[in-house]
């Protein structure tokens, strides 16, 4: 018989090594997965194949008002990058440009805004942000706007609910200001790319007070990083209801998950808690309504609305010709600035073949 300790060394030899991804400092491409698929982009190397609608925006007041994308964003003090010989260890270079630890993620939010004055022109932005935050980003049809709250990172997904509410709140009360006009709102994380019009999603579903992007996962079935807001009194009123329900659930049940799931899992919980809501749609791809919490909300499938490379919704399968917006979460981020480098250094200028950059790239490990 083997001792104690030559069984521990036996089993230990016989458990697999966990395999250690590379981290590059530059895109590391591959074939475009979805080839030959009807409905999927096809690229021959960077190279759009495919008939797309990109590149055309239309003028979203066709909508039947206007739009505003709102995001949660905040600085953070970060120590200094340590140098080497004058120049930081910590340098990362997209295109022309090089970033050091403390700039990226202020280019994040400027090409999350690039992104969106290039597909939607006509709408607005507005960053809601702690008030001692300095936000050196100024543009035309840009709004920054202070709102008091702990915005540190352990709490930030919290205070992004916390955030919405008020803005709602205040949007409100303000209501009567307009005189009549309507002002929609996409509540979206900062590292999103809009690579084609949102304003269908208004004008073809007209009796919605709430939009949540879905995939098909169990445990994170919603994606809280897409959130669309129909801006009629009504509404505004129902959503603001709405996430003070998942806000409530959030403080009640997901605590230990406040830094990262937290706002996700509370979303889940307050969805699936519906009596008659049938969790298996989240299968499915194809949009859907429901009345939860007093709202009518629709449900938009993330293969559009939320596509996120690598492993987001319909990856090895491709990309859907219809996708809207690209969603660079965790550590994919470096490759949103190079795909508007890309974008921008392109002779042609063409969302579609950008799109197949990212395609191609999506089993790049690097992050920032």
């Amino acid at each position: 018989m083997l001792s104690v300790l030559e069984l521990r060394k036996h089993s230990a030899a016989e458990v697999p090594q966990r395999k250690q991804y590379k981290k590059f400092d530059h895109l590391v491409q591959g074939p475009a997965a979805g080839e030959g698929l009807p409905d999927r982009l096809q690229c021959e190397g960077n190279k759009s194949l495919s008939k797309t609608h990109f590149g055309a925006p239309s003028n979203n007041l066709k909508a039947g008002g206007n739009i505003s994308i709102v995001t949660v964003f905040s600085t953070y003090n970060t120590v200094v990058d340590q140098q080497t010989n004058g120049k930081s260890i910590d340098m990362v270079t997209v295109g022309n440009i090089s970033y050091s630890k403390v700039e990226r993620s202020i280019a994040i939010l400027n090409v999350f805004v690039n992104f969106i004055q290039e597909t939607m022109p006509q709408s607005n932005i507005i960053i809601l942000t702690n008030p001692s935050s300095k936000l050196p980003v100024a543009r035309d049809r840009l709004t920054i706007l202070p709102i008091e709250g702990d915005y540190s990172r352990e709490m930030l997904m919290l205070q992004r609910i916390r955030s919405y509410i008020v803005f709602l709140e205040t949007r409100a009360a303000e209501h009567s200001k307009w005189k009549g006009q309507v002002n929609h709102y996409i509540f979206t994380d900062s590292d999103i790319a809009v690579v084609d019009d949102l304003g269908q999603i208004f004008s073809d579903n007209p009796d919605f007070h709430v939009a949540l992007t879905f995939r098909n996962n169990k445990e994170q079935p919603l994606n809280s990083g897409f959130i669309a807001v129909r801006g009629t009194p009504e509404g505004i009123l129902r959503a603001k209801f709405f996430l003070e329900e998942v806000l409530k659930a959030y403080t009640s049940k997901f605590m230990k998950a406040s830094r990262m799931l937290g706002d996700q899992l509370a979303l889940a919980w307050v969805v699936k808690s519906h009596h008659s809501f049938d969790v298996r749609r989240f299968s499915r791809k194809q949009p859907f309504m429901d009345q939860i919490s007093g709202a009518s909300v629709l449900f938009l499938p993330c293969s559009i609305y939320n596509w996120t490379p690598p492993e987001g919704a319909g990856q090895f399968h491709g990309m859907p010709l219809d996708v809207k917006v690209v969603h660079f979460k965790g550590s994919r981020k470096r490759l949103m600035l190079d795909s508007w480098s890309f974008l921008k250094s392109a002779s042609s200028s063409d969302i579609a073949d950008m799109l197949c950059l990212i395609l191609r790239s999506g089993r790049t490990k690097y992050d920032f």
